[in-house]
């Protein structure tokens, strides 16, 4: 194992977010490889909506899912919202950006780093802003055709609970908006999401128990916003950042190894991989 700066830098990084947080599979059910280190991250992507008018009942033959309380209107392009997510452990504050399906820029601090995700096309870059170092990962073939499929690149939490099995539970009212709840309960422990009561299936706020620990994870979402006028070029890492090239079958061997990729976190697996 390499001792130089940027090894021991990227250790540093791994163990701050890793023991501070919840980092194994069990807080990560949303993410595709088992064990994947900082995949409690996933759970950041969820969305806080605009109020949204109640509705009586769900549609006649249909008592699995609640009718949206809004008429269908287009979709954004483009989102941003911030996540704020907490446990025993600490919080966490990231924020998101995104256009159209396949375009995302996710920031957070780790360690007094400021570590960046971007997916772009097929591309999935993972960087230390700080250092200005990562990595340029290209993306699952899978996951490059599930864009097509996806409300947005993150704030869907919604649908990895229902693809795992999880149930409607009911309307509620959370921060004075009404929204639906979903919850799934396995072996890992409990996933239950509150989201907007309209077509877009924001997500309020996920909570994440895990049976192994006794730990829950929290995670808001505040201030989301759509349509603002984003370049693509903000979706494109910084022109002196310095990337290592890395293919996917590369990447997968590294993971299944347990080797460091680099000097920071490869967060939100189910875009690199699918899921």
């Amino acid at each position: 194992m390499s001792n130089g700066p940027g090894a021991r830098r990227g250790r540093q990084l791994r163990r701050a977010a890793d023991g501070g947080w919840l980092a194994s599979r069990g807080c990560s059910c949303l993410a595709g490889a088992p064990g994947q280190p900082f995949a409690w991250l996933l759970a950041l992507c969820l969305g806080l909506a605009a109020p949204a008018r109640a509705q009586d009942e769900p549609p006649a033959g249909d008592a699995g899912s609640p009718a949206p309380a809004e008429a269908e209107k287009p979709i954004p392009t483009t989102w941003y919202a911030q996540a704020l997510a907490y446990s025993e452990s600490g919080i966490n504050v990231t924020h998101f950006w995104s256009k159209d399906i396949d375009k995302l820029r996710a920031e957070t601090v780790v360690a007094g780093h400021r570590v960046v995700t971007i997916v772009n096309g097929d591309t999935y870059y993972a960087y230390d802003l700080l250092s200005r170092a990562g990595l340029a990962i290209k993306r699952s073939p899978v996951a490059v055709t599930q864009d097509a499929a996806r409300r947005r690149p993150f704030g869907s939490e919604v649908d990895a609970v229902l693809r795992l099995g999880g149930e409607y539970m009911g309307t509620e009212t959370l921060a004075g908006r009404t929204v639906d709840v979903f919850q799934v309960t396995d072996n890992l422990g409990k996933r239950k999401v509150w989201v907007s009561n309209d077509d877009r299936r924001l997500t309020i706020r996920l909570t994440l128990f895990r049976r192994a620990t006794g730990q829950t994870l929290h995670t808001d979402f505040l201030n989301w916003s759509y349509g603002l006028p984003i370049a693509d070029a903000y979706f494109v890492p910084e022109a002196d950042v310095r990337l290592l090239q890395v293919g996917f079958e590369e990447y997968l061997k590294k993971q299944a190894n347990r080797e460091p990729l680099g000097p920071v976190p490869v967060l939100y697996t189910d875009l690199l991989h699918g899921h």
